[in-house]
């Protein structure tokens, strides 16, 4: 359990460095999100959320994706800029997010040992989609994961990983933190 506790601390630490990089645009948060996430892969699996296992092994795949478009994408292959979507693509977005949690939360409840699988599914999904607009640098991801992350605490607690349900309580507040710069960016650039 120790190794377990050990191993839960490293990919806090870094998970917040990722947080606050992320914050500013900088592209180094990229790095600290592979880490991070490969070390919580292994953590989620020993505690029996599955989806959240996954989800981190996609993490560490989008890390690299992450730090190619901040850093080759766009137009001009100078990085992608922050853009907005529209209403209807939030609404789409949502849509398709609660029909994919339900059924692999069914699926999950059916299949497999996972704890709380509706939950598990819901935030898998979500940080899926939400993980693609922080690529994109898409404003509105802040506010997805404003719930995400309020929604994982529960999980986290329930799970008795409290480090990690305290580094989302974090995250709840830097992400208005992340909101508010990326906004400011957006504005001046936009």
């Amino acid at each position: 359990m120790l190794l377990l506790e050990v191993a839960e601390f490293i990919a806090v630490v870094l998970a917040i460095g990722y947080l606050i990089l992320a914050t500013r645009a900088h592209i180094a948060c990229w790095y600290f999100a592979f880490v991070s996430s490969a070390i919580f892969m292994f953590v989620f699996w020993d505690v029996s959320l599955l989806m959240e296992s996954m989800l981190n092994g996609f993490y560490v795949v989008m890390a690299v994706v992450g730090w190619f478009e901040w850093r080759f994408g766009g137009t001009e292959h100078e990085g992608v800029p922050i853009r907005t979507l529209k209403l209807w693509q939030h609404g789409l977005i949502i849509s398709s997010l609660l029909i994919a949690a339900s059924i692999n939360g069914w699926l999950l409840q059916e299949n497999t040992n996972a704890a709380w699988p509706y939950l598990d599914a819901f935030t898998t999904w979500a940080s899926v989609v939400t993980t693609f607009m922080v690529v994109w640098k898409i404003l509105e991801n802040w506010l997805y994961w404003l719930l995400i992350d309020s929604i994982s605490i529960v999980l986290y607690l329930d799970r008795e990983l409290y480090l990690t349900a305290c580094l989302f309580a974090g995250y709840v507040v830097l992400v208005i933190y992340g909101f508010l710069q990326w906004r400011k960016i957006y504005l001046q650039t936009g």
